[in-house]
This record gives C-alpha cells, sequence and structure tokens, in this order.
C-alpha cells in the first residue's frame, strides 16, 4: 500500500488512520511503543525541517532503521536518472518517505517501487500526511470536524496543504471559507471536485473577519509570486494575522498553519492560547507512525 495523494483515501480508511494515531499517542504517552521491523528510506529532494524529521523520529520510534538519502551527494550529481534512484534505493529499504519539486514523483516513485512510498509532498500537488494530521489535531483539539468552521487564510493557489485538506474537510462535513489575495484563489477545479464529491459548498471572502470561525488555517502569502513588491507588501500586510484579529474572534478559537511562518503570524500571537501550530506539528509523530504501520503491515 502506497500513500500518494489523500485522493486515494475513503472515509472508513481515514478513521482508521485516526485510531491507529490514537493508539500511538496512548503507547508514546507509556513510553512503551510496541516494535516493528523494517528499514525506512527518507529520499527528500528539496529541502524540509517538520516533515522529514517527523518520517525519521516516527520511524525511529516505531524500531526501524532510517538510511538518509542526500539528494546533492548522490549520483545524481553525476546524471543517474529519478527512476534508477528509486529503484536502486528500492533494494536497500521496506518503506521509502519522499518529498520531490516535481509533482507526480511520487505516484512515478510509486510505480517503479515495490517498497511502499509515503509522499511527503510533491511539488504544489499533494501532500497526504500533512492533511491527515491537520484533521487529527481539529479533531484532537475541538471534539469533532463536522460542522465546524474552518476557515483557509493566504495563498491559496499554490499552497500544496490547501489542496488536499480542502478535501478532507468535505469529507469529515466541515464547512470551508476561503480568504486569499486576489489571483492567489484556490483553483476552480479543487473547489468543484471537493464540493461535488462532498456535497456542500465552500464560501469565499476577500477580507479576514473570524467572529464565525472555529479554525483559523493561515498559509504565507508568498511575496515571490508578485511581480510588484510593493503590491507584494500591501497584501502581506493585509494578510497578517495580528493579534487583534484573534481577539475579536471565538475565545476557544484553533489557529494553525503548517509551518514554517514568517510574518504572517507575528511573535506575540504565539503566546496566545489560541496558537496551536506547534501542537499540530507534534502531531505529525503519532499520525506519520500510524501512516507507516498501515503501509507496511497493508
Amino acid at each position: 500500500m502506497d500513500l500518494i495523494s489523500f485522493r486515494d483515501l475513503d472515509k472508513g480508511t481515514v478513521e482508521k488512520i485516526f485510531g491507529i494515531a490514537e493508539d500511538m499517542d496512548h503507547q508514546l504517552e507509556r513510553k512503551k511503543v510496541e516494535k516493528l521491523d523494517g528499514i525506512m528510506a527518507t529520499l527528500f529532494f528539496e529541502p524540509s525541517t517538520r516533515t522529514k524529521l517527523s518520517f525519521q523520529s516516527s520511524a525511529e520510534r516505531l524500531g526501524l532503521q532510517v538510511v538518509d538519502f542526500l539528494a546533492d551527494r548522490s549520483s545524481l550529481k553525476k546524471g543517474e536518472s529519478f527512476t534508477d534512484t528509486i529503484k536502486t534505493v528500492d533494494g536497500y529499504c521496506d518503506v521509502i518517505a519522499m518529498r520531490h519539486p516535481a509533482e507526480g514523483a511520487a505516484r512515478l516513485a510509486a510505480e517503479v517501487a515495490n517498497a511502499p512510498v509515503l509522499n511527503g509532498g510533491d511539488g504544489a500537488n499533494q501532500h497526504p500526511t500533512q492533511t491527515l494530521l491537520d484533521l487529527y489535531t481539529i479533531r484532537k483539539l475541538k471534539g469533532k470536524i463536522a460542522g465546524l468552521n474552518v476557515h483557509l487564510v493566504g495563498d491559496l493557489k499554490h499552497a500544496r496543504t490547501m489542496h488536499s485538506l480542502v478535501y478532507g474537510l468535505g469529507m469529515f462535513g466541515a464547512k470551508v471559507t476561503m480568504v486569499a489575495p486576489k489571483g492567489l484563489e484556490l483553483e476552480e477545479h479543487i473547489i468543484h471536485e471537493a464540493e461535488k464529491k462532498f456535497n456542500f459548498k465552500m464560501e469565499s471572502r476577500d477580507s479576514i473577519d473570524l467572529k464565525d470561525a472555529d479554525v483559523l488555517y493561515v498559509c504565507r502569502v508568498q511575496e515571490e509570486r508578485f511581480a510588484d513588491k510593493y503590491e507584494a507588501a500591501k497584501v502581506k500586510k493585509e494578510f497578517t494575522i495580528s493579534a487583534d484579529y484573534i481577539r475579536k474572534g471565538k475565545k476557544d478559537l484553533v489557529i494553525m498553519h503548517p509551518l514554517p511562518k514568517i510574518d504572517e503570524i507575528p511573535p506575540e500571537v504565539d503566546a496566545m492560547p489560541q496558537a496551536k501550530y506547534f501542537e499540530q506539528a507534534r502531531n505529525g509523530i503519532p499520525v506519520r507512525m500510524a501512516c507507516i504501520k498501515m503501509v507496511l503491515e497493508g
């Protein structure tokens, strides 16, 4: 079994992953984790902090050994092809966790490799384990997902996190409000696919208003996408989540972010009780442990 796209999962499978993750949470609390045998190869063809380290940490907590592939020190520098690299590494491990800048690279790797492949992000396409840990975090903090009003704020067009997340939120019956700068809205085909699949309607707004938000999910406005740096600075300022915004929202608002955050959330917000993005990142451990266990055990 591979985990390439959140769209490959049905609700029953996601619930099963959540159940395993909850069990992993309990095992971690007791410091008694049931061990697995095997080796994980981590192939990250672009920089990563949380995804790579949490995959490695999850594997080692499960008792797996980890072999780490470093693209800039590999035979790719000599001209070796991507598929030859995957075929070679496949012979050295039992499961592959990978990230690649090219969309579709993870699915190609899954076609080439015999070992199961876990997609840690392929370009602006998919990031399924991030969506799983996001949904797991919401359910863990709020007790449910259905009926919650989740505000997605920032550059929704280029954030691969959002492409999977709207699908997952629709699957579990959440209400979705999208707030993005002009030109950085979520692409229409992604909206239509999720709305049609789960029979719900997402709302779009052009300004931030958190009065009805249960969950605020922020992603950065990417300055490099703008030709005019002054327009970029203006938009970034408009989409900065100030403490004043938070104070006007619900007391039990949950603020999430896939990280890294730059200046879209000021440091003073980190100390507010609504800020849950570092807890969100920690939830990557039980969720990715659950994913590893599931693909290894079929």
